[in-house]
């Protein structure tokens, strides 16, 4: 089923890792049904809100991207959150027999991917480019998050749950580590002349 176990990690996030960890799911079919679409949601809401509503700064007109400035960004961006996805699994993986767990690979990507899940469904508020809406709306996503990281790990490694709490601790701080040199990135593209162009 397409996007399968999407409502279930919100009404009974306990039952549905239990749920994903026997479905023996592989990395292809979790992409192709789950991430694959979802990271297309921030991708797509960002590049319409951007480039045909905007935001703006203070009492003046409505500040957007350029449609050739904002298409490129918004593809590397999709590119960045399957490869981000793809990326923590495998940190996953790698730091399992340090907290005890044996994992299959495929494990820990589908882990990754269904633990994304509300920050690629926030994404929507990208069609409306308001500051304080996302913030709003985003600040619970990310909280959520952190819950189904917290929630779900110990139970697709199949360790104790204070073991996955250090482990769950460990891929956060992993996620944060990812997200400020992205940022960073981001930064050094900017000044390196590939910063993207606005219209009024």
């Amino acid at each position: 089923m397409i996007l399968e176990h999407v409502w279930g990690l919100f009404s009974h996030p306990k039952e549905e890792w239990e749920s994903i960890r026997h479905s023996h799911c592989t990395v292809g079919r979790c992409y192709a049904v789950h991430v694959l679409l979802l990271a297309a949601i921030p991708a797509v809401a960002g590049y319409v809100g951007t480039t045909q509503v905007g935001w703006t700064i203070g009492a003046g007109d409505p500040v957007k991207l350029a449609t050739d400035s904002a298409g490129p960004i918004s593809a590397l961006f999709y590119l960045c959150m399957l490869v981000g996805v793809y990326s923590i699994g495998m940190m996953i993986h790698w730091m399992g027999q340090t907290y005890g767990a044996n994992p299959v690979r495929s494990q820990c990507v589908i882990l990754a991917a269904y633990t994304a899940t509300p920050l690629f469904l926030i994404g929507i508020t990208g069609f409306f480019p308001i500051l304080w809406l996302m913030l709003i709306l985003g600040l619970p996503a990310l909280a959520y998050t952190v819950f189904l990281l917290y929630t779900g790990l110990p139970i697709m490694m199949d360790i104790d749950p204070e073991r996955g709490f250090l482990f769950s601790s460990a891929v956060l701080g992993v996620g944060l580590v990812a997200l400020v040199a992205l940022l960073a990135a981001t930064a050094l593209l900017w000044g390196m002349g590939l910063e993207p162009q606005f219209t009024r």
